[in-house]
C-alpha cells in the first residue's frame, strides 16, 4: 500500500502522487500566458535564491547575452507598431489629403523595414532560447549528479525514515521544475519586464495624455488580479490535495487488485473512487472557473481603456494634435500593456514556486551522510568470515538503545541462526554487521579488523544475502542471476541456477533464460522468484552468507532440495540464518536467541532444549500450534 508522503503526495503514485510540490501548476485560466497558481513558496525564500544564484554563476557571460539578446529581440518587437503607423499615416494622407496621391512606394518601403524587424526579432529571439536552454540544461544535469551522488552517500535511515514517494518527488518532480523553470519562465520573466518599460516609453513619445489615461487602469487590474488570485489559490490547492489522494487511491486499488477481488471490496472501491472523484471535479471545477473569468475581467478593463483611447484620440486627431497612425500604434502598445503585467505576476509565483522545489531539493542535499570512510582501509587478502560482537550498542533513536552490550563471537565456517520474536533485533543485528548502521559503542569485527576501518565497499563485498522480500529488476533472468557477480560466463551462471534447482523451471518457459522479467517480476511465482535469489547469492561465492528465512516462498520438496544446495553452499563459510521455522536450524553450530535487542540465549539446538528456557518455550510452541491445528 502507497505511504502518503509529508507533502501529501501519494507515493508510488504518478510523480510521486501527482500533487507532489514539483508537480508543474494547473492551468490558470484561457488566456496566453496564465499558467496557474503554484500552492507552495519556499520558507527561505532568501536562501534558496542565493544558492540557485550559484548554480548559474559559472555562465555568468551567456546570461548576460541571454539577456542582450531578450531585450534586443522584445525591442526590435516593440518598435513594430511605430513604424506601421507611419504606413498609415501615408496611406491616409493618400486618401484624404485633397490632390495627394498614396505613396505606394514609401509604404512597401516601411512594411520591407517591418519585415526585417520581425526577422531580425525572431533571430534574436532564437538565440536567447538556445542559450538559455544550454545553460538549464547544465545547470539542471550538474544538480541531478549531485542528486543522484547524495542518495549513494545517504545511510539507510534516511531511506527507512521516508516515503519514496516523497524522494521521488524531489528527484524527479522538483528538479524537473527547476528545469522547465530556469529554460521558459526566466526568459519570460525578462521579456515581459522590457516589454511593459518599452511600451510605457513608446506610448509616451506618442502622447503622454493618452497614456496616463491607460495607465488609469492599472490599479484596477491590480485589484482583480489579487482578488481572483487569492480565491482560487484556496481551489488550486484542495485540486491538488484531491488529485494526490485520488492516485493514491488508484495506486493501490491497481497494485493490490487482487486482494480487493479476492474480499469481495469491489463496490467498495468503486464508491471509494467516486466520492473522490466528485471532490476532485467540485475542486477542479471552482478552480478553474474562478481562474477563468480573470481574462474576461481583463478584457472588460481594457476595453473600458480601450474606448477612453479612441475617444480621447479621436479629439485628438480632430485638432490635428496627434495622426491617424500614432492612434493606430497606441492602441496595438495598449493591447501589448496588459499582458506583460498578468505574466510577471503570474512568472512571479511560478519562481515562488521554483523556490520551494529547489529548497526541497537542498534539504535532500544537506542530508547527514553516512560516516565518512577510514583514510587507510586495510585490504582484507583472504578473508576468512570470523565475525564478534564486543560490547555493542545501538538505538534508532540514541535515546532509546535497542542493542544493549551484545557480545557474540562467530568462529570462521560456523552456521549461526538467529530466533527470536517480531521486532527482537535480529534484522538490525544485520544491518550493523553490513555498516547499514553505525554502532553507537563497542566494535564489530571480520576477522579481527573493526568494520569501520574497512571500506564500506569491501565490506559489503564479503557477503551474499537472500532475503525474504526479494529484488529482481527489469531485464532477462540470466542478467538477473548474472548480477550476483561481475564478468560471470553463461556457464557459471547455468551452474548458478543448477545448484538453486532453478535451471529447470528457467528451461521451460518460452524464452529460458533470455526470458524478461517485468518491473514487478509478477510474470514468474513468488517461489520461483526466491530461486532466482538464491542463484544470484551461489554465483556471488562470498565469504559470508546472510539468509532470511530464504526458503520461505517455495513448496516443501524443492525447500528440501533447496536447503541441500544451501549446507553445500554454506560449507566452509560463515553464515548468518535468521529463521522463523526453528525446524530448518536444528543443524546451526551456534543459535542466538534474541529478545528486545537482547541476546538472551545462545547455544546448540540441543543444549537450548534442555535449558528448558525461552527458546525451549518458542520450539515447543511452533509444535503445539501445529497440533492445535491439525485438530480441529
Amino acid at each position: 500500500m502507497s505511504k502518503e508522503t509529508r507533502d501529501g503526495s501519494k507515493a508510488g503514485g504518478p510523480h510521486g502522487g501527482g500533487a507532489g510540490p514539483g508537480a508543474r501548476p494547473m492551468g490558470f485560466g484561457p488566456g496566453p500566458g496564465m499558467m496557474g497558481i503554484p500552492g507552495q513558496k519556499a520558507r527561505d525564500f532568501k536562501g534558496s535564491l542565493r544558492r540557485l544564484s550559484g548554480y548559474l554563476k559559472p555562465f555568468r557571460l551567456t546570461l548576460l547575452a541571454v539577456l542582450t539578446a531578450a531585450i534586443l529581440s522584445t525591442l526590435f518587437s516593440i518598435l513594430s507598431p511605430k513604424i506601421l503607423g507611419r504606413a498609415t499615416d501615408k496611406l491616409f494622407d493618400g486618401i484624404v489629403v485633397p490632390g495627394a496621391e498614396i505613396d505606394f512606394e514609401g509604404i512597401f518601403q516601411i512594411l520591407g523595414l517591418l519585415a526585417g524587424l520581425y526577422v531580425i526579432s525572431a533571430l534574436f529571439g532564437f538565440v536567447q532560447q538556445y542559450l538559455m536552454a544550454g545553460v538549464a540544461q547544465k545547470v539542471v544535469f550538474r544538480l541531478r549528479n549531485e542528486v543522484n551522488d547524495k542518495l549513494g552517500r545517504l545511510p539507510l535511515k534516511f531511506y527507512d525514515s521516508r516515503s519514496n514517494g516523497d524522494i521521488l518527488s524531489r528527484v524527479v518532480n522538483d528538479v524537473d521544475n527547476i528545469s522547465n523553470t530556469l529554460q521558459q519562465s526566466l526568459t519570460q520573466l525578462i521579456t515581459s519586464i522590457v516589454t511593459l518599460v518599452g511600451v510605457i516609453v513608446m506610448m509616451l513619445t506618442i502622447s503622454p495624455l493618452l497614456t496616463l489615461i491607460l495607465v488609469l487602469t492599472l490599479p484596477l487590474s491590480f485589484v482583480v488580479i489579487g482578488m481572483i488570485a487569492k480565491r482560487s489559490q484556496v481551489h488550486f490547492k484542495n485540486q491538488q490535495a484531491q488529485l494526490g489522494a485520488l492516485n493514491g487511491h488508484v495506486e493501490e486499488m491497481y497494485t493490490g487488485h487482487t486482494i480487493v477481488k479476492a474480499f469481495g471490496h469491489e463496490r467498495k472501491s468503486i464508491r471509494q473512487f467516486d466520492e473522490m472523484n466528485d471532490k476532485l471535479y467540485d475542486s477542479s471545477w471552482r478552480a478553474q472557473f474562478i481562474s477563468g473569468i480573470i481574462m474576461p475581467l481583463m478584457n472588460l478593463i481594457g476595453n473600458i481603456g480601450y474606448v477612453c483611447i479612441c475617444v480621447v484620440g479621436g479629439v485628438l486627431v480632430t485638432q490635428n494634435t496627434i495622426s491617424v497612425g500614432d492612434i493606430q500604434a497606441f492602441i496595438q502598445y495598449a493591447r501589448q500593456f496588459t499582458m506583460p503585467i498578468t505574466q510577471t505576476a503570474n512568472i512571479a509565483n511560478i519562481i515562488q514556486s521554483t523556490l520551494a522545489s529547489a529548497e526541497r531539493v537542498f534539504e535532500l542535499l544537506d542530508e547527514e551522510e553516512e560516516t565518512p570512510e577510514a583514510a587507510k582501509q586495510p585490504v582484507l587478502g583472504k578473508p576468512l568470515g570470523a565475525v564478534e560482537f564486543r560490547g555493542v550498542r545501538f538505538g534508532y533513536d540514541p535515546e532509546k538503545p535497542l542493542i544493549q552490550d551484545m557480545n557474540i563471537r562467530v568462529k570462521s565456517g560456523q552456521t549461526v541462526a538467529i530466533v527470536g520474536p517480531t521486532g527482537a533485533g535480529k534484522t538490525t543485528l544485520v544491518n550493523l554487521l553490513m555498516r547499514f548502521y553505525e554502532v553507537g559503542d563497542g566494535a564489530i569485527t571480520v576477522d579481527g579488523r573493526d568494520i569501520r576501518e574497512l571500506g564500506r565497499g569491501q565490506l559489503r563485498s564479503l557477503f551474499g544475502m537472500v532475503l525474504q522480500d526479494t529484488w529482481l529488476f527489469n531485464g532477462t533472468i540470466r542478467d538477473n542471476i548474472a548480477y550476483g557477480r561481475l564478468g560471470a560466463t553463461e556457464k557459471e551462471v547455468v551452474n548458478a541456477a543448477i545448484a538453486a534447482h532453478a535451471d529447470h523451471f528457467i528451461r521451460t518457459l518460452p524464452e529460458g533464460y533470455d526470458t524478461v522479467l517485468n518491473e514487478e517480476a509478477s510474470n514468474i511465482s513468488q517461489g520461483q522468484k526466491q530461486l532466482l535469489t538464491i542463484a544470484r547469492a551461489i554465483l556471488a561465492d562470498p565469504s559470508i552468507l546472510i539468509l532470511d528465512e530464504a526458503t520461505s516462498s517455495v513448496d516443501t520438496r524443492t525447500e528440501i532440495q533447496i536447503q541441500q544446495a544451501m549446507n553445500h553452499l554454506m560449507s566452509g563459510r560463515t553464515s548468518f540464518v535468521i529463521a522463523h521455522r526453528l525446524s530448518t536450524i536444528r543443524d546451526a553450530d551456534l543459535i542466538l536467541v534474541m529478545k528486545e535487542g537482547s541476546v538472551i540465549e545462545q547455544g546448540t539446538h540441543e543444549e537450548l532444549l534442555a535449558r528448558g528456557g525461552f527458546y525451549a518455550d518458542l520450539y515447543n510452541s511452533q509444535f503445539s500450534a501445529g497440533a492445535a491445528a491439525t485438530a480441529g
